[in-house]
């Protein structure tokens, strides 16, 4: 599944997405969880500003 999604980064239309990993902090045990996601370059900001 990996190797699918690195494929479709590489393709031309892929470079105008950016894989985002954003840590936070579980509400129910209080231990950081990381959050990965895939957005297109020009939401990158946004995403990481939202809480």
């Amino acid at each position: 599944m990996a190797k699918k999604s690195v494929a479709t980064l590489r393709t031309a239309t892929g470079r105008d997405f950016a894989k985002v990993i954003r840590m936070e902090r579980s509400p129910k045990t209080g231990a950081y969880v990381f959050k990965e996601t895939i957005v297109p370059n020009d939401q990158v900001k946004e995403f990481l500003a939202k809480k």
